[in-house]
């Protein structure tokens, strides 16, 4: 008889279950303990993975798919990537409407798990029918046999987090956390992570980074949606123009709202001194704990855990390009040791 192998079936038996890493150097100088909880260790590389399998296997429970179905999804680019991953292992075709936003790593990563990809502007109202999410419900509409995710309007993408992402952290901590700190996008990881926990504990506090130009922070506050709040931004996968219906707003305790200079910045300060080569989200998590330590959030009993959604390999030509930074004027004088590491020998 042969040996028995150890292996998985498919990579999709890896989701879930990503590290806590406690964050030493960035935070010396604070009060208070840090962690990180990666999601880039997930195999599609972002705390996507789990919403994604999750929706997809209780549609199939549901039989309202079938092999050879078409699942499509508005997406900045991770969650789209996570689809096409698990579609390309199960058998459906992948439609992606996408941000021209989101960076040309992560569209051409899309294509090349074959998902079929419209890349509409980012810069108009989310009910103008060139906007990613009106053409991902035109094509739902006009494709037979498909599957409209619609993250954004989705309970189930609190659930998936509320089942896994939650209950890991609880545990990793061994419940002794106090404070989390993640970004807000769709809402439903920080919302089934903060459901999950102040279940436990209902004294963590719970605060959502959000970004300049998006409406997420005044609405939480005053439960008004404010047009005036919205302008360009580049940080991806952060802030909306919309109300994602996925966003419990009532698990959150306070927004803090990022720059996309600082955040760029931040993320490459973790690379280099934490060895975590992560996204632009993740620096915008951890500018705000920077931003909230100047408040004096933290004590030396804190226990903050921070999420670090997704892997830097999506940013190689934003902000990990030092031209890229360079053109959005992110380089100054401050900060010209970000650049020119790289010294040529002729």
């Amino acid at each position: 008889m042969s040996k028995q192998i150890n292996a998985t079936n498919n990579v999709l038996a890896l989701i879930g279950n990503t590290p806590l890493i406690a964050l030493k150097k960035l935070t010396a100088e604070f009060a208070g303990e840090f962690y990180a909880k990666v999601e880039a260790f997930n195999p599609g590389h972002s705390a996507k993975d789990r919403i994604a399998l999750h929706i997809i296997e209780e549609a199939e429970r549901r039989v309202i798919i079938k092999e050879g179905d078409t699942i499509i999804e508005t997406t900045s680019g991770n969650t789209g990537f996570s689809l096409a991953m698990i579609s390309a292992i199960k058998g459906y075709k992948c439609i992606l409407a996408v941000s021209s936003k989101s960076s040309a790593d992560k569209i051409d990563m899309l294509k090349t798990m074959g998902a079929q990809v419209y890349v509409c502007p980012a810069h108009v109202s989310a009910d103008d029918p060139r906007s990613y999410y009106q053409v991902a419900k035109r094509l739902h509409e006009e494709t037979p046999g498909s599957v409209y995710i619609n993250q954004y309007f989705n309970e189930l993408n609190i659930d998936a987090h509320y089942k896994t992402t939650g209950p890991e952290i609880w545990n990793q901590t061994n419940g002794t956390i106090t404070h989390l700190v993640a970004c807000s996008g769709t809402g439903g990881t920080i919302s089934g992570v903060s459901r999950f926990l102040k279940k436990q504990n209902p004294n963590i506090k719970v605060i959502g980074v959000d970004a300049y130009g998006s409406v997420l922070k005044k609405y939480h506050e005053t439960r008004e949606f404010d047009a005036n709040e919205i302008y360009p931004y580049r940080i991806e996968g952060l802030g909306k123009n919309l109300i994602p219906t996925a966003t419990d707003f009532d698990s959150i305790d306070e927004y803090i709202k990022v720059t996309d200079e600082d955040s760029a910045h931040t993320a490459r300060e973790i690379a280099r001194k934490e060895g975590l080569f992560v996204g632009y989200t993740s620096g915008a998590a951890f500018q705000a704990i920077k931003q909230l330590v100047d408040t004096e959030e933290f004590d030396k009993n804190s226990r903050v855990v921070v999420l670090f959604p997704d892997h830097g390999s999506r940013y190689m030509s934003k902000i990990y390009s030092d031209e890229w930074m360079e053109k959005q004027g992110f380089f100054d004088s401050e900060k010209e040791t970000a650049k020119k590491s790289i010294a040529y020998i002729k």
